[in-house]
């Protein structure tokens, strides 16, 4: 009995292995495609429905896609409507898994295709050229994860040896809905144990071939996973903010809505699944085929049911997660994710991505906080001091934090592109990090300004004002190309505007000696050209946001 569990664990294990592998792989050489897939995701709950089921079905684990739907809310890049359609969507996708597994796992001698299909991917390992690699790494997690379900297949006692496990079951198979409820248990607990729906989903199918179980109890067996998947984001939603606990209970909520509904009416369900079936349902070796159909079905008609209320669904969770004192933003926080099954370092470059808009738009804000300052030099406004005091301070962990963020992902295996682009961004992250700096360095000239009870030429204010225009042009300009690939009649526009600083300094410069030449206050002159130094010193920041920008792919 020991060995025969040691056996299930390790073909569990080597199915587990080849999932991860055969996920990386594809992550990599699908990487830049999910990426387009999340930009162009618009407010349509239908997109959102179907950006979820294709990502699902890219790296195969709806565990992936929500642990990352949470991170995205978590940073602000998905509105909890979107984070709920995508979620629906990605509950559809894993489906597209328990397919693959039914019909090419029960349907074919899996090991005739799992050992060929490593013996092709094998060379491509070797390969010096890293898409050649990826690919090769997909091959050979494919045929790992066939090779696992076929132990797995060995590994499960035939029941014909083993009646009393059979009488073991029945003991719980003929309780009515009280049998339905144990088996929805025994779902979510697996998929709890072995961290993965898929996986859970694997042990059922074969469990249900080789006889251990009938239809139905696999079925309430499969709601169970449904529920069970949710805890994986759940526990990615520790510690985040408001928005991403409320992306992870809709997930839970929205499975578990599911469950109870088809709970009312699951015999008659199951009997309108058989009757769809092209294949005879009878037999015992197409039962796998008619649990993925079960599968598909509830989760497409669940998603339909559910899809037109996702606006009153997303009320339903907001009042149900309330926002709590540690929500108000104090110290900032990135916390790299892992499904702890795929590594989703592809996705997690995204989430940085929106960190560093995030971090744009603190930047500008400081700016905009300086003039507010700056044209108002008969106010102390020492609030507005201290709150860019704290923004500055912001930047800082900003830049820290999303830099050690990168510097995680580039301990996974990525593509060469990819490299690339987290080198380029934390490159920007550094330059934002400097833009901060200069914007308090000129609060705090404002300050003295105030405090020395200094007092600029009479033009001084509407140089500023033309010179701030300018440098808002090339704020805007790289905030409208943030993080996507610039190109180079992009890249000569933002070299005109540095030109265009760079000369207006000049000439503000000389305006200034001539001042101090025919006798202008001192003080107030090299104030004025401290000003005018930070004013520069954030057009360079630009340029170099704008040729980093410029290796992005």
């Amino acid at each position: 009995m020991i060995i025969m569990i040691f056996k299930l664990l390790g073909s569990l294990g080597v199915f587990l292995y080849g999932m991860r592998v055969m996920s990386d792989g594809l992550q990599k050489v699908a990487g830049n495609r999910m990426q387009a897939i999340l930009n162009y995701m618009t407010n349509n709950r239908f997109l959102a429905v179907m950006t979820g089921f294709l990502i699902t079905a890219l790296i195969q684990s709806s565990s992936a896609t929500t642990v990352m739907v949470v991170s995205f809310a978590n940073a602000s890049l998905l509105s909890l409507s979107q984070s709920i359609g995508v979620i629906m969507g990605a509950n559809i996708g894993t489906t597209v898994t328990t397919w693959i597994v039914s019909f090419f796992g029960f349907k074919f001698n899996i090991t005739s295709i799992a050992l060929p299909i490593i013996g092709i991917g094998l060379p491509f390992i070797f390969s010096k050229l890293s898409k050649r690699r990826d690919f090769g790494e997909v091959l050979i997690g494919f045929g790992l994860l066939f090779l696992g379900l076929a132990f797995l297949k060995e590994s499960v006692p035939d029941i014909k040896n083993n009646p009393e496990i059979l009488a073991f079951l029945q003991n719980y198979t003929d309780l009515g809905f009280l049998s339905f409820l144990i088996f929805v248990g025994v779902g979510t607990i697996l998929t709890v144990i072995v961290q993965s729906s898929s996986a859970a989903m694997a042990v059922t199918v074969t469990m249900a071939f080789k006889g251990w179980i009938d239809f139905p109890t696999a079925a309430a067996i499969v709601l169970g996973e449904n529920i069970g998947t949710t805890i994986t984001a759940f526990i990615a939603s520790i510690g985040t903010n408001v928005n991403a606990r409320r992306a992870a209970r809709a997930h839970m909520l929205f499975n578990i809505f599911g469950v109870i509904w088809i709970a009312f009416i699951f015999r008659y369900f199951l009997k309108f699944v058989l009757s769809l079936t092209p294949w005879d349902e009878t037999i015992q070796s197409n039962l796998p085929l008619n649990l993925s159909l079960f599968h598909s079905i509830f989760n497409i008609t669940n998603t339909i049911i559910f899809l037109p209320f996702v606006s009153c669904f997303t009320v339903l969770v907001t009042k149900l997660v309330k926002s709590k004192d540690r929500d108000i933003f104090k110290e900032y926080t990135l916390t790299y994710i892992s499904t702890g099954l795929q590594d989703t370092a592809q996705l997690n470059i995204l989430n940085a991505k929106s960190e560093i808009g995030k971090m744009a738009n603190v930047t500008e804000k400081m700016f905009k906080t300086f003039l507010e300052v700056f044209n108002n030099p008969d106010k102390k406004m020492g609030d507005k001091i201290e709150e860019l005091k704290e923004q500055e301070e912001l930047t800082d962990r900003m830049q820290e934090e999303i830099t050690k963020y990168l510097l995680e992902c580039t301990k996974e295996e990525l593509s060469e592109t990819s490299v690339k682009n987290v080198n380029a961004m934390m490159r920007i992250v550094h330059e934002l990090e400097n833009i901060g700096d200069s914007c308090y360095k000129l609060s705090l000239l404002s300050q003295r300004k105030y405090n020395k009870n200094l007092t600029l030429h009479p033009k001084a204010f509407e140089e500023i004002k033309d010179y701030s225009e300018l440098i808002f042009q090339f704020v805007d300009f790289y905030k409208t190309h943030l993080n996507e690939h610039l190109h180079k009649k992009d890249l000569d526009m933002a070299l005109e505007l540095e030109d265009e600083i760079d000369e207006t300094r000049n000439k503000l410069r000389k305006a200034t000696s001539k001042r101090l030449q025919d006798g202008a206050e001192v003080r107030s002159e090299l104030l004025y050209l401290d000003i005018l130094k930070n004013f520069e010193h954030i057009g360079d920041n630009s340029l170099n946001i704008a040729q980093a920008l410029r290796q992005i792919y």
